[in-house]
């Protein structure tokens, strides 16, 4: 028997199901979010300056531009990099050839930084137990597969 309302229960599934993926993606899309700010952040430090996309020919120009990526602008003798972030400013963040050079060295001084970082929490904790792992036998994983 019909009530006129056939599609609410499938209406009810998709509605449950979207929430469902927004709710799992919010963290992820935070976190990307909390990388571009992190990106932003190293490039004024570096010297870049931020430009905003405000009107209309600046928002179809920076359209044209690769997301999240560094582009080369070379002008006589003048070397520029562009950086288009159209997801967190809406803007181009523009540095000379210095400023490149200060984010690069800056952003490898971090990688290193977290390696050592990394390093230094290898098995700090003394009350961890890797015997309870099967150790570290020859071959894929901990040791010999033992069907867990």
């Amino acid at each position: 028997m019909s009530n006129g309302n056939s599609y609410a229960r499938p209406f009810a599934a998709l509605t449950a199901v979207g929430l469902l993926v927004v709710g799992l993606s919010a963290p992820a899309m935070a976190a990307s979010t909390k990388s571009i700010q992190k990106t932003e952040d190293a490039l004024l430090a570096a010297g870049f300056v931020d430009r905003p996309a405000s009107t209309p020919e600046r928002v179809a120009m920076i359209a044209q531009l690769p997301k999240n990526r560094f582009i080369r602008r070379v002008k006589g003798q003048m070397v520029h990099y562009v950086y288009a972030d159209t997801k967190n400013c809406n803007c181009i963040y523009v540095g000379t050839q210095q400023a490149y050079g200060a984010y690069v060295k800056a952003m490898q001084a971090q990688k290193l930084a977290d390696t050592q970082q990394m390093a230094a929490e290898d098995y700090a904790n003394p009350a961890w137990n890797w015997g309870a792992w099967g150790g570290f036998n020859r071959g894929w994983g901990f040791g010999r597969y033992r069907g867990w």
